[in-house]
């Protein structure tokens, strides 16, 4: 606390002590009146004031909540302020039938207020626009209670018995349920939130007991300003400067209340008690023939006017409330709906991971005799075979590679080891790959043709395993049409930021090999090649054309379009198609 607070401070103490020196010390005079009439005046002044630069400082919900505590204790400064002017200014008492009993009525309302904020809550659960209508008809049923109870003795039919009797039974209604909603507050707060509303608590329970021991004396003729029964209304008024230069609550504390839905519940359901109470009063009202037919006729008109506009509230906050739940309701279905596709490619994961464990199990007794089979085929054809049989042989010898190469490309899946990325040329990789495949197409009469894009990007990724899914896609061509014969067209482009590797195949006669899908190795190395460019932020599509002929399209990001960010986990998923021009 800097120098400035302190001095603040100090002069409030003198002042309190010396308007507690003079209530014990003096006898009742004009000027023990006047000095202690300025004297509370000066205390709320400064109690105000003390709470201005926490408003200024602060944001947000946090500005409102200091806000509305200004404006609270504002109002009881109003009020002592029309008090002075009658005793100091007017030299005179009072009225009984005071109209600035409102204010100092209406000035908790302001604070009860700023409680429902409950600024100690980093996130509330409850929904703003809900709790500020279902506060708003607590309020308007404070008014109304009040107009009700005890505006008629004021104005409809003067009586000073009945206005003050109405008037301190409600006006204590109203601190008491202040006092418990500090408590509320305080046992869901924590750290300078909870000093914070211990001492406000503190304040209001001297406010209370102050008032009542005024109510008290003036009931009995022995109040007069400046006597003893100000002195725990004076310790209140000073304890507000404390609070205000002393509190240093700039945030929410702690994690979100556990209660907070709880809350609000019971927030509407005070609301709605409120509105269903309309009716009650009303029924007390005409039922009540003590009352003069004056002031029953304006209660019945009062309560019509309040149970429309809160009718009216209950409308909105109804319509706000629907609004909501279809909100909620539209997002439960799309999360549903992204949960059933996210089942789905688990499902698929799962299937793929089986496959990756069968084959990484099986992978040395596959070898062997795939080893052996292509060393006996390349024997096979090294000997004198006759012209029918020499075309056979080369096809053995032609699908034992091929299976040699989808084992190769299932083992390099299932291991699922990550490799480090770098910039490759895809060119000079798929130039590669048709080098390597060159001798089994040369085998089964099938050109290969070239078409790669001179400026092409280069992309991130393992350039062993791109290599064999170029190998792999390459081969899936020569199966597709290694019965008719035909050629296979290998190009790159690029697109929208992409870098694209097309393989298709052109059949010269119309018994080129279908394949079923899911029933072909081929599906199972294709599925393989999708999790590896799926691993490479890639897709591959597929579309098998008339006659047999086949499109595969691999899509990677060019180098420049890959966002620098770790790498994500990827999930394979089936097999897209697509039309292609």
């Amino acid at each position: 606390m800097n120098t400035r607070f302190k001095i603040w401070l100090a002069g409030v103490a003198v002042a309190l002590i010396a308007l507690v020196v003079a209530a014990l010390a003096l006898p009742q005079s004009p000027g023990l009146n006047t000095f202690s009439d300025l004297t509370q005046c000066l205390l709320l002044a400064s109690g105000t004031a003390s709470f201005v630069p926490l408003a200024r400082r602060a944001a947000g919900r946090l500005r409102l909540f200091w806000t509305l505590i200004c404006l609270g204790f504002a109002f009881w400064f109003s009020y002592q302020l029309m008090w002075t002017f009658y005793e100091v200014i007017l030299h005179r008492d009072v009225p009984d039938l005071f109209d600035g009993d409102i204010i100092l009525f209406v000035h908790i309302v302001p604070l009860m207020a700023a409680l429902a904020l409950r600024p100690h809550i980093p996130r509330d659960e409850y929904a703003a626009r809900l709790g500020r209508l279902d506060f708003g008809l607590l309020i308007i049923w404070w008014f109304y209670l009040y107009v009700l109870t005890v505006m008629p003795w004021q104005y409809v039919v003067e009586d000073v018995a009945a206005y003050n009797r109405n008037l301190n039974a409600v006006y204590l209604s109203e601190k008491i349920a202040f006092l418990v909603a500090l408590v509320l507050c305080w046992s869901g707060s924590k750290g300078a939130w909870r000093i914070l509303y211990a001492n406000l608590f503190g304040v209001g329970f001297c406010y209370s007991a102050g008032s009542y021991m005024a109510n008290w004396a003036i009931g009995r003729n022995v109040y007069y300003s400046g006597s003893a029964y100000d002195i725990p209304l004076a310790v209140a008024m000073a304890w507000l400067t404390w609070i205000g230069l002393s509190t240093r609550v700039e945030e929410p504390e702690g994690e979100v209340s556990q209660v907070s839905t709880a809350y609000g519940v019971w927030v509407a359901r005070a609301s709605m008690i409120a509105v269903f109470s309309l009716p009650l009063f009303a029924v007390f009202t005409l039922s009540n023939v003590l009352v003069p037919a004056h002031i029953r006729h304006f209660r019945v008109v009062l309560t019509l006017g309040a149970a429309f506009v809160m009718g009216i509230m209950v409308f909105v906050r109804q319509h706000l409330l629907d609004r909501e739940l279809m909100r909620l309701l539209s997002r439960s279905q799309e999360s549903f709906e992204n949960l059933k596709r996210l089942q789905a490619q688990i499902v698929q994961s799962e299937k793929l991971a089986s496959i990756g464990q069968l084959v990484g199990g099986a992978a040395h007794e596959l070898n062997n005799p795939i080893t052996a089979m292509l060393g006996y085929s390349d024997l096979l054809l090294s000997t004198p075979l006759t012209p029918n049989q020499q075309p056979l042989a080369a096809k053995i010898g032609q699908h034992v590679r091929r299976t040699k190469t989808l084992v190769a490309t299932l083992i390099s899946f299932a291991r699922q080891v990550p490799a480090p990325k770098t910039p490759i040329d895809l060119n000079a990789l798929a130039r590669t790959a048709v080098k390597l495949i060159e001798s089994q197409s040369q085998a089964l009469n099938i050109q290969i043709e070239t078409h790669f894009e001179a400026a092409l990007p280069r992309v991130l990724g393992d350039s062993n395993q791109l290599l064999q899914v170029c190998m792999q896609l390459m081969g899936s061509g020569l199966h597709t049409i290694s019965d008719g014969g035909g050629k296979v067209i290998v190009s790159t482009a690029r697109q929208a930021g992409t870098t694209v590797l097309l393989v298709t195949t052109e059949a010269i006669s119309q018994t080129a090999h279908e394949t079923g899908a899911g029933s072909s190795p081929d599906e199972l190395a294709l599925s393989a090649c999708e999790g590896i460019v799926q691993e490479h932020r890639g897709q591959i599509f597929r579309e098998r054309r008339d006659a047999g002929s086949l499109l595969l399209r691999v899509e990677l990001p060019a180098l420049e379009a890959v966002p620098v960010k770790p790498k994500d986990a990827t999930v394979p998923v089936l097999w897209q198609s697509r039309p292609y021009a």
